[in-house]
């Protein structure tokens, strides 16, 4: 009593702890509060489930391929971006390939949905305007890298390929469907390579001559290749 209240000080001298560090400790110890470990623990994060997940971690996947590249993204910088553990993603996908693929699905509907514009040849610039868009982002940095990883490694290879969903060809069909609806072009003229010939030139306008692709390119593409296809006969 007589030593504490003598200037806060124990016998010896020695200054004693502030009365809100002291704590029951057997051997006098001043205990105070440990560092937080929720950032560092995925158990002790928010859970969160299905497609709330999903859209979490294909957005800190395509935020790591903008900073980094697909050659440094890692599984373990996704997986703490998203603030979830690195088993959540093994158990969705087997690979960094399949995971970035199906990160690319995720964000094609904000580019390649374009508007009715009242014409094909307006429909087909809208769409090829957004792949463009679409490709001088992260997605077209995962399409080199996952490209790459396809050409070295045939089980990877066969895993995209079967992951495959088709939403360039049901984009170009939505435009195509239009036009025929509007009396523009024959359905019977809508044949698959016809259909794939725009998003082909594209993809390889990107990949061996970079990018951005200008308006002009796309023009090119559509006036030269795709209207010219759409309005042949259709094959025998």
């Amino acid at each position: 009593m007589g030593s504490e209240a003598n200037g806060g000080r124990r016998s010896g001298g020695t200054p004693a702890p502030p009365r809100s560090e002291r704590r029951n400790d057997p051997v006098g110890t001043p205990v105070g509060p440990g560092p937080s470990t929720d950032e560092e623990d995925p158990r002790k994060r928010p859970r969160r489930r299905g497609d709330a997940l999903n859209a979490a971690i294909f957005e800190a996947v395509l935020a790591e391929l903008d900073e980094v590249g697909y050659a440094k993204l890692a599984m373990e910088r996704v997986a703490e971006r998203a603030r979830t553990g690195k088993a959540s993603l093994y158990r969705r996908w087997p690979n960094r390939a399949r995971l970035v693929m199906e990160a690319m699905y995720h964000v094609v509907p904000r580019y390649m949905d374009p508007d009715d514009t009242g014409s094909l040849r307006g429909d087909l610039l809208e769409l090829f305007r957004g792949v463009a868009r679409l490709l001088e982002g992260p997605t077209g940095e995962a399409m080199r890298g996952v490209l790459g990883e396809v050409l070295h490694d045939e089980e990877v290879a066969e895993q995209i390929r079967s992951g495959s969903r088709g939403q360039s060809m049901a984009m170009i069909r939505r435009v195509a469907d239009r036009a025929v609806a509007r009396g523009e072009i024959s359905p019977e003229a809508l044949t698959p390579r016809r259909l794939e010939a725009g998003h082909a030139l594209m993809r390889h306008h990107f990949l061996f001559q970079g990018g951005p692709i200008t308006d002009q390119v796309i023009e090119e593409v559509v006036d030269e290749v795709v209207l010219p296809l759409f309005h042949l006969p259709p094959p025998d």
